[in-house]
């Protein structure tokens, strides 16, 4: 059985916003340097790693070494430390406000879409976005990225959110029995994020460039479906920010997924009169804001 928002709700506490506790007074590097401890003592073999001096490189270890253990739950004294460590380079970014964003309609009165109002065309790092909650295009164990350093936003969400998103994944997974299947979607806090929570989504796998199949354009269809329908179970969410699902290492070919996801958020909305002030299309790549400007915006 497939876990509906109801039967996990008072699991991942998602009536609790994840509030921080007040900075303690350690530096970036005292901090990095106590993790890295933790994490290092993790290895009953004793593993030989010869700690990098340098800032830089230590953080990069740390964050290899969280992208690469299991989902086994942290210490409360780790956390409390690393989200120190977020919450201070979250500090240092530029954080963009989704409801400050322009929408299609303010930008192009020839718009076909009817929704336009409702929608935005953003360009930018998602894990930078003051939003109520962004969709993260997740595997089907739901558990984030374990490749260090690849380019996939599973892994930029994790890494920017902490390991309690990985945790809370685990316990999705553990209490639903199975792989989370294609097309469907469940919500999380955001932690570390700017956002409020993050919606997780599976979309289908397009092997060697090949053309979709109906079945693979309807699967990716119910993603978006699949996270809106999300945001109206859990009642407090009113902006919402989509990757562009599949498209990455998943293989969908970008300009048909585009097609998919503007049609598909489109006329959802056209039935939820009420529902979310602003659907954002967040995308990374100049040839990907090209491809949706075209549909959006002509």
């Amino acid at each position: 059985m497939t876990l509906t928002l109801d039967m996990y709700l008072s699991l991942l506490e998602l009536d609790h916003p994840f509030l921080p506790l007040p900075y303690t007074d350690k530096t970036d590097m005292e901090r990095v340097n106590e993790l890295l401890h933790v994490l290092l003592s993790e290895y009953e073999d004793g593993i030989s790693v010869e700690l990098p001096s340098s800032y830089e490189e230590k953080r990069l270890l740390l964050k290899k070494l969280l992208t690469l253990r299991k989902a086994q739950p942290l210490p409360d004294s780790f956390h409390r430390t690393l989200d120190d460590l977020l919450q201070s380079e979250l500090r240092k970014k530029e954080i963009v406000n989704a409801q400050e964003l322009r929408k299609v309609s303010e930008r192009s009165v020839k718009s076909p879409f009817s929704e336009s109002d409702r929608l935005v065309l953003w360009q930018g790092d998602i894990t930078t976005l003051h939003a109520d909650a962004i969709v993260n295009a997740a595997n089907s164990a739901l558990l984030g990225c374990f490749q260090p350093g690849h380019a996939c936003i599973d892994n930029a969400i994790h890494a920017a959110a902490g390991p309690r998103l990985r945790e809370d994944c685990h316990r999705l997974m553990i209490r639903q029995g199975h792989t989370e299947p294609t097309g469907e979607a469940k919500l999380t806090r955001a932690y570390n994020l700017p956002a409020s929570y993050v919606i997780h989504t599976v979309g289908p796998i397009v092997a060697n460039g090949r053309t979709p199949t109906e079945q693979q354009k309807k699967e990716l269809a119910s993603c978006y479906i699949s996270c809106l329908d999300l945001t109206q179970q859990k009642g407090d969410i009113r902006s919402l920010a989509f990757c562009a699902i599949s498209t990455g290492i998943f293989g969908f070919p970008k300009e048909e997924a585009a097609r998919i996801a503007l049609q598909t958020v489109n006329q959802w909305l056209q039935t939820h009169d009420h529902a979310l002030d602003t659907i954002i299309f967040n995308v990374f790549g100049d040839d990907d804001y090209e491809i949706y400007a075209k549909m959006l915006y002509h």
